[in-house]
């Protein structure tokens, strides 16, 4: 395969097909796209070098393994400390997403938790953060869409 700078239709129905079931074969996304295997095969290992595709993984239904309640959580971060702030509270566990936003406060974040017991001790654990100067916390009453895959 020639070098290769951008992203085309191809690479995009391939990603597609990843969306819909990563485990499929190279030969299985081929046959449906009527492409050759190795070129699936290729283009896969571009998008892979590229760091377009960062992993293979599935998607869970996180209420029926007891995460019952989701929380978007706004967080006000004093001193020039944020980037600091959002490292440390992106390790955690419960914390599915972090974002540097613009606005009144400084950092979203979207977790899920077991019980409101977990959210009180999450909430209290951030607001215990040097440099933390308030939350703003909303729990997530239906959730219409959740998904994060997108080309």
């Amino acid at each position: 395969m020639p070098a290769k700078e951008n992203i085309d239709d191809t690479d995009i129905a391939i990603l597609k097909e990843y969306l819909r079931d990563s485990r499929q074969s190279f030969h299985k996304i081929a046959d449906k796209l009527g492409l050759a295997v190795g070129t699936v095969r290729a283009r896969t290992q571009w998008l892979e070098s590229k760091g377009i595709i960062k992993g293979y993984t599935v998607i869970l239904d996180h209420e029926k393994l007891g995460y019952v309640l989701t929380a978007v959580t706004e967080v006000t971060v004093s001193k020039g400390k944020l980037l600091e702030t959002e490292q440390q509270i992106a390790q955690w566990s419960q914390v599915c997403a972090v974002y540097d936003i613009t606005g009144s406060t400084d950092v979203m974040v979207i977790a899920k938790f077991k019980s409101r017991e977990e959210l009180s001790n999450f909430t209290k654990r951030i607001l215990a953060l040097p440099n933390v100067e308030r939350t703003n916390t909303h729990v997530v009453l239906n959730s219409p869409k959740e998904d994060f895959r997108l080309v």
